[in-house]
């Protein structure tokens, strides 16, 4: 059975943490330690709640060297 799109998004905003990550992120862009600075999380957390949001086709990731 394939989940469709719209099931796939709902899913990834149920989560109360990637909800408030979007919206931080919808003032604009952001570094991952500003966003994990009001959770009670590891900075290592930030890029798989990230990388389920980029999954979802929420956000858009990229690197500054």
């Amino acid at each position: 059975m394939s989940i469709d799109r719209l099931s796939i998004t709902f899913a990834v905003l149920a989560d109360p943490t990637r909800r408030a990550i979007l919206a931080h992120l919808s003032q604009g862009e952001a570094l991952a330690t500003e966003l994990a600075q009001p959770f009670a999380m590891s900075l290592l957390a930030i890029p798989k709640q990230l990388k389920v949001l980029e999954r979802a086709g929420l956000i858009t990731r990229f690197r500054e060297a």
